[in-house]
């Protein structure tokens, strides 16, 4: 996981985002428990309470869950990569109506992102 504190992206967020990543792409199963927030903000290089923030947003999506002894862990309902991908072709095809090459959409996707 990369945060980038020069993002105009809100740190919680980009937390949020990487453990949903890590989520999809099966880094972190359902069942299993993540590290001590405290923990993961070392390793990420932010405040304790950011990742907390994370992972409360996390929880009310319902993709994590907060046990009492037993620390946070991962719900059946995970993000589904599928939706990105899907939204990625439509993107992608929108593009190629418009006359735009993949170079051309990769660009405009830094420029907004």
């Amino acid at each position: 996981m990369e945060i980038d504190p020069t993002s105009p992206v809100p740190l919680h967020e980009q937390v949020a985002a990487a453990i949903r990543r890590a989520i999809v792409d099966g880094e972190a199963k359902p069942g299993e428990r993540l590290p001590p927030a405290r923990d993961l903000a070392a390793v990420l290089g932010v405040n304790s309470n950011t990742v907390f923030r994370s992972l409360h947003t996390l929880r009310d999506e319902g993709i994590l869950e907060f046990s009492r002894g037993r620390g946070v862990s991962v719900t059946g309902a995970a993000p589904q990569r599928s939706a990105v991908v899907e939204k990625a072709r439509e993107l992608v095809a929108l593009a190629r109506r418009f006359g735009y090459r993949p170079d051309e959409l990769v660009q405009i996707i830094e420029q907004v992102s």
